[in-house]
């Protein structure tokens, strides 16, 4: 079979295969292509010909493999996709039994393009030889599934941590202050235990402490912020203390617009973040932290339970060159009580996870060996209240 030169890409191609993309990427309106309309589509579509290389890949499948469509025409897709995929196996399936398949909530990993989820519809073509593969992701939906059901969780522990202030705190205090008395008549060797007695009962309260962030903490006041100097305001912050031995890398976009938000708690939420990054990185030769913003225009999400739709087009990340978090509670790691650390108290992404809920926001985490990033989407500030920006 004779081959040509793909105008595109440049790649060698079949005759076959170069007629399916010029049938394709015809357009009947004058200046506007198949292509075109195509490349407008937010979800990955993705052309397979018959000798399984990706004839046709519009931007969004360009960016989802993080590759251009140069190099996914040079290689079959079987080893761009993950080896053992199911969606290598939905593809396989398609191209012999000739018929249209959905798959829903297929996992995909990869080097390049980390841990996604995605819906995936596969359409035969040209008799089966061909398949257009159309994928959906459904990681941020599932998030905001997921939050609606912690934040439930994080309404309780609010309940809980007003019994426990009430109840807890003040019988704390007068059992450590017996206890400092007890130290003063007791004998050199017992004032071990008084002193421990005094070390748990400060445990217990700073943990009670920490119980109660999780309350209403006053109406919520959004306004305009510069995400960009909240995080430099917390790159200066760690850099001078507990993080001052790692290299930070700040790779901003300038043009990002204002978040819809309060300045102080996104400080706390983006220093939590970075906080737990450090620690992941401890004792750890050649720790990075990567701070990063993106704009990602078309996000718009149906909230469960609501029939507003919700757009999050700020992207802000906090990424490091860790050991990566357990694969065990990764489903959980925004639950109260969860903790990879030998003495946490698994309240720090759970609070994490409820400030940024109060923001209308949503966060997400992908984790590997050797890469651990959370992803904050954000809202920016709404027309009605654009002209108050400042």
């Amino acid at each position: 079979m004779g081959r040509v030169s793909d105008g595109r890409t440049g790649v060698s191609v079949t005759a076959e295969e170069a007629g399916l993309r010029e049938r394709a990427m015809r357009g009947d309106q004058p200046g506007l292509s198949f292509e075109t309309l195509l490349d407008a589509i937010p979800h990955p579509l993705f052309l397979i010909g018959p000798s399984g290389t990706f004839a046709f890949a519009n931007d969004a499948a360009q960016f989802f493999f993080q590759m251009s469509g140069r190099m996914l025409a040079r290689q079959p897709y079987d080893e761009i996709l993950p080896f053992a995929s199911p969606l290598t196996a939905l593809i396989d399936q398609v191209r012999e039994l000739r018929a249209s398949m959905s798959e829903y909530g297929i996992t995909l990993d990869g080097p390049r393009f980390g841990r996604r989820i995605v819906d995936a519809q596969v359409v035969p073509l040209e008799g089966g030889s061909s398949v257009l593969v159309l994928l959906q992701e459904r990681s941020i939906a599932q998030r905001m599934t997921e939050q609606l059901t912690q934040r439930g969780a994080v309404r309780s522990i609010v309940g809980m941590a007003s019994l426990l202030a009430h109840e807890i705190k003040n019988p704390l205090a007068g059992i450590k202050g017996a206890a400092q008395l007890l130290e003063q008549s007791v004998m050199p060797d017992d004032r071990a235990l008084t002193s421990l007695i005094c070390e748990e009962t400060d445990r217990v309260a700073k943990l009670v402490d920490r119980m109660e962030g999780f309350g209403e903490g006053g109406p919520f006041n959004p306004a305009p912020v510069n995400i960009h100097q909240v995080l430099e305001r917390v790159r200066l912050s760690a850099q001078a203390g507990f993080a001052s031995n790692l290299t930070f890398i700040e790779e901003y976009d300038p043009s990002l617009p204002p978040v819809w938000g309060e300045r102080d708690r996104l400080i706390q939420v983006i220093l939590n973040l970075v906080k737990n990054a450090a620690e992941a990185l401890e004792n750890r030769a050649g720790g990075q932290i990567i701070l990063s913003t993106t704009y990602r225009p078309g996000v718009r999400l149906s909230a469960p339970g609501s029939p507003a739709r919700v757009n999050l087009p700020l992207e802000v990340a906090v990424r490091d060159n860790g050991p990566g978090v357990p694969e065990d509670i990764r489903p959980h790691l925004f639950d109260p009580f969860i903790s990879s650390k030998r003495q946490g108290a698994g309240l720090g992404l759970a609070l994490v996870a409820k400030i940024v809920g109060d923001h209308g926001g949503v966060i997400e985490c992908d984790s590997e060996p050797g890469s651990t990033v959370f992803r904050l989407r954000l809202p920016m500030v709404p027309s009605e209240a654009a002209p108050t920006a400042g």
